[in-house]
């Protein structure tokens, strides 16, 4: 996990990468990108490009799955 510099420049919440979401949610990292595309879960795009989720979104989320 880490701090991610956001598009508007902002640092303020911890972001994890995708793969790290989906290993809490227990899928694939294809379908946490699927998801992300389908405005299932919350995401914000680094400068880079990629997808970073909110650590407590993700962590909500399991938990309503019963993952955690």
């Amino acid at each position: 996990m880490g701090i991610v510099e956001l598009q508007d420049g902002s640092t303020n919440d911890l972001y994890i990468r995708t793969a790290e979401a989906a290993k809490i949610l227990r899928v694939s990292p294809k379908t946490v990108s699927r998801w992300a595309k389908e405005g299932r879960i919350p995401h914000v795009m680094t400068l880079g490009g990629h997808r970073r989720f909110p650590s407590t979104a993700i962590h909500e989320l399991a938990r309503r799955l019963e993952i955690v």
